[in-house]
């Protein structure tokens, strides 16, 4: 069965959402109330639709009631975006997924039952923060009680040595995902270096001081494993 999405207010954050849904083969409803905005998004998602969401007799007519989920991704207008969301509440739709651009906007939701709140702002401002901390972090996703998932760089220490050697378990309480290895490959006749991802690593997989190590564990472990090794 195919999924059905709905994402209301197509700014950067929104138009991102939906055209990722749309890669992945899910019918997307896409909602704004500016029809330039619509425009852009035609040809990408199943459907694209310029309305005012805070009108109810407006979402009832798009069935937005028997979507998987909605997403309310309205950026600027946080009176249009909590008074759409409680009409989704009042249509019973299955899932809420409300954007908040502030802590005081995440209490508000919190508050009025929602439970899937998106801060995409403050993720990127830890991001960024945590890679000028720390130079050799590629990428940062926090989830919650202090564990994230971070790209680093392999730090020198433990270069040419294997997985089993450095004990990230056993010493930094880390767990290795995966890591992403760079190739040499000719394509057209041409060499060029290639990013790939190994798998599960094992015990006796070796890293290399290319690789890129994708790290699971809480703030101050994965801290303590740069600051030790680097």
């Amino acid at each position: 069965m195919i999924n059905r999405f709905a994402v209301i207010g197509l700014g950067q954050f929104g138009m991102s959402i939906a055209r990722t849904l749309a890669a992945r083969g899910a019918e997307v409803l896409a909602i704004d109330l500016l029809i330039d905005k619509v425009e852009n998004v035609k040809g990408v998602v199943a459907h694209s639709v310029a309305l005012d969401t805070t009108d109810i007799r407006a979402l009832q007519a798009q069935n937005i009631q028997d979507m998987d989920a909605v997403v309310v991704a309205i950026g600027e207008n946080f009176e249009g975006l909590l008074l759409t969301t409680v009409l989704l509440q009042e249509l019973k739709v299955k899932r809420i997924i409300a954007r908040a651009a502030s802590p005081q906007q995440r209490m508000i939701l919190e508050k009025m039952g929602v439970s899937e709140i998106l801060s995409p702002e403050e993720t990127v401002g830890k991001t960024v923060a945590e890679t000028l901390l720390h130079p050799n972090m590629k990428s940062f996703l926090p989830l919650a009680d202090d564990y994230e998932i971070v790209e680093i760089q392999t730090p020198k220490r433990v270069v040419d040595k294997s997985v089993r050697e450095i004990e990230l378990r056993q010493k930094y309480n880390l767990n290795l995902i995966t890591i992403k290895r760079i190739y040499e490959e000719e394509r057209g006749g041409k060499v060029s270096q290639v990013e790939h991802i190994i798998g599960v690593p094992k015990g006796d997989t070796v890293l290399y001081d290319s690789d890129i190590m994708i790290l699971l564990g809480k703030e101050q472990d994965v801290n303590k494993f740069m600051e030790v090794n680097k």
